[in-house]
């Protein structure tokens, strides 16, 4: 997990991007770290996460998702056997618990990556 956290936090998202534009930023830094991924992986039925390197699970979420809402989704993910840990990428911050299911989840802030705070 630390590997793929590590390779994201040197995103640098431009302002006013579509969600399959910040995938394609995800996807281009964990190539540029030579981490191998798969996108929009179907986990179990009508649960796809956006994408999977290794056995961490990254899902990517434009503005400000509802909090319930996405600890719900990745709830959903954590009960799956082929996850073991979360990183929630989002434009502004949203609390998310440091462990689901057991999992340890992380997120990163493209917002706080830029140093605005939003």
């Amino acid at each position: 997990m630390e590997q793929v956290y590590e390779a994201l936090t040197a995103l640098r998202a431009p302002l006013q991007q579509g969600e399959y534009d910040l995938h394609r930023l995800v996807m281009d830094a964990l190539d540029a770290a030579g981490l191998p991924w798969t996108h929009e992986v179907k986990l179990a039925p009508r649960c796809r996460i956006d994408l999977m390197c290794g056995s961490v699970g990254i899902e990517v979420k434009r503005g400000k998702p509802e909090p319930a809402r996405i600890r719900s989704q990745l709830a959903r993910y954590a009960a799956c056997e082929q996850v073991t840990s979360l990183i929630l990428v989002t434009e502004r911050t949203v609390p998310v618990p440091h462990q689901i299911a057991g999992k340890p989840v992380r997120m990163i802030c493209l917002n706080r990556l830029w140093g605005i705070a939003l």
